[in-house]
């Protein structure tokens, strides 16, 4: 048997087909973005810009995101987990540094 057809458990951020989400009507109404989401799009450009995080390494960051914490997450901050995961993973932050910026905010 092909390696290709045997079936592969869904992964927790594919939510196509899965019934509990079938019922939940769609939003389509235009939005806008909070300045939340715009510093973290910016955040998230920066970085691409200068070669230090790709758009790749953010989809796989928010990926690897637990479930539970997936699904309580927006958008955005899904986004900021996965950055933040991939510049502490990278060394560019430590995590005592991120804690003082944390705790200065």
């Amino acid at each position: 048997m092909p390696s290709d057809s045997i079936p592969r458990p869904r992964a927790h951020h594919d939510l196509g087909g899965v019934e509990r989400f079938l019922c939940e009507r769609i939003d389509l109404s235009p939005h806008t973005l909070s300045d939340f989401d715009r510093e973290v799009d910016a955040l998230r450009q920066v970085l691409g810009q200068k070669g230090i995080m790709s758009v790749d390494e953010l989809r796989r960051g928010i990926e690897a995101i637990p479930e539970e914490d997936y699904l309580r997450l927006g958008y955005y901050q899904r986004w900021l987990r996965s950055i933040v995961s991939t510049l502490l993973g990278k060394g560019i932050i430590s995590e005592a540094e991120l804690l003082a910026a944390l705790e200065a905010a």
